[in-house]
């Protein structure tokens, strides 16, 4: 099981968010406090979540942001092709992941077992506390009026307190679709 963090997407009202917890733990001690497992990829069109340890974090990052280059943002066929290399490749097959994966169009949780699961609904969530995250984010999409930033945000801080390797030191990530719609020309 990989522990060590929460990480969830969450897709609702027009908007997409990735949040992740900062701790970093190693066994049964905690690290670091403020780790930013979410970061931007491909020109700021993807946004990705990483739980496993930080070494492999930063290759994965590294490789899936090529492989966004290589096929144009194309973010299923990216993914694909990171997982052939990750099962294949001797030193990227021994490094014991999960990353998710947002765009406007879609959710993906990559594996290095060859997994690409893209979403069934508006949720997703990896680590040690994203059972927790999950449960509370769909509870919050049914029974509130929150928008997803703000439903990933208290999803993690619920995790946090149920979790002993999540904290509430909370990284955010958004992206709304209306801001990257072509703009209408203005007429003179």
């Amino acid at each position: 099981m990989i522990r060590q963090t929460t990480i969830i997407a969450v897709r609702h009202k027009g908007k997409v968010a990735v949040a992740g917890d900062g701790q970093a733990t190693l066994d049964t001690t905690i690290l670091k406090q403020g780790a930013r497992k979410v970061r931007r990829l491909f020109n700021d069109k993807v946004i990705v979540g990483f739980a496993g340890a930080t070494a492999d974090a930063f290759t994965l990052f590294e490789r899936f942001d090529q492989k966004l280059e290589q096929y144009n943002g194309n973010l299923l066929r990216a993914a694909v092709e990171l997982t052939k290399d990750w099962r294949t490749d001797r030193v990227l097959r021994h490094l014991e992941a999960l990353m998710i994966a947002v765009n406007l169009e879609r959710s993906l949780i990559i594996s290095g077992t060859g997994d690409v699961i893209e979403s069934d609904d508006e949720v997703m969530a990896i680590g040690s506390g994203g059972p927790y995250a999950l449960a509370a984010a769909r509870a919050l999409i049914k029974h509130s009026k929150l928008d997803a930033p703000h439903i990933a945000r208290e999803s993690i801080q619920i995790a946090s307190g149920i979790c002993i390797f999540t904290n509430d030191r909370i990284t955010l990530e958004e992206m709304d679709a209306e801001e990257d719609l072509p703009q209408p020309k203005k007429r003179r």
